[in-house]
């Protein structure tokens, strides 16, 4: 766990039964195969955005199973890992939506830092097997995130992609923070209603409605982070 403004807040979930049958389980995954993201990068959304600076929340599913794309922040990928398809579709709406041509990396770094939490439903997933490690008791974690978010007193703005992520609007009160939702970005799904949604021009609106500062979601050069 992350030490941050988060500690105090999630600690409680440390003291579940869940908690240690979910460490005990990744662990053992991590001894008999390739795991993803690396042990120290599990938490990297909560690192780079303290509890108190949580402006967004975007939410994705699973991290990325392929080799050097998942570093615990969703969607993004670091430098030089070519954005994955979803990714490439985001830059198309952010694009549409704003004008920001597609950045030449994926890297989504500069946005955890402004206070977009970029958090994963399930923070881990064994290599090439999508989907390996929900059910296990991650969701229950990320639940408790979505949840003390929730319970903040200024205004969120959740950005919820796919039906997975929409089911998680029972954990939000709607009467006090914003939630735009649509289709997942998946070459799949994004143009059942993803493509032309505008959630970053939208986000913006209901932050200054609310008094806040908007995100600058223009990605031209890459930020890199240090774990800690």
């Amino acid at each position: 766990m992350p030490r941050t403004d988060w500690n105090p807040i999630l600690h409680p979930e440390l003291e579940k039964p869940y908690w240690e049958r979910l460490q005990r389980f990744v662990h053992d995954e991590r001894q008999r195969h390739e795991v993803y993201p690396p042990n120290e990068e599990v938490f990297s959304a909560l690192h780079l955005t303290p509890y108190a600076e949580v402006k967004v929340l975007i939410l994705g599913q699973d991290p990325y199973h392929g080799p050097g794309q998942a570093h615990g922040l969703c969607f993004s990928v670091r430098p030089p890992t070519a954005p994955p398809p979803s990714l490439v579709n985001i830059f198309s709406e952010l694009e549409s939506d704003l004008g920001l041509p597609p950045p030449d990396h994926g890297s989504l770094v500069a946005w955890a830092q402004q206070g977009v939490l970029l958090l994963n439903a399930t923070l881990t997933v064994r290599a090439h097997s999508p989907a390996s490690h929900q059910g296990k008791g991650w969701e229950i974690f990320t639940d408790a995130v979505i949840e003390a978010v929730n319970a903040k007193p200024e205004r969120v703005v959740f950005i919820l992609w796919g039906a997975a992520a929409r089911k998680k609007t029972a954990l939000i009160d709607q009467s006090r923070h914003d939630v735009i939702e649509s289709p997942h970005p998946s070459p799949l799904s994004a143009h059942r209603g993803f493509f032309g949604s505008r959630p970053f021009s939208r986000a913006n609106a209901a932050l200054m409605n609310a008094g806040r500062s908007p995100v600058d979601w223009g990605l031209s050069r890459p930020v890199d982070h240090i774990v800690g």
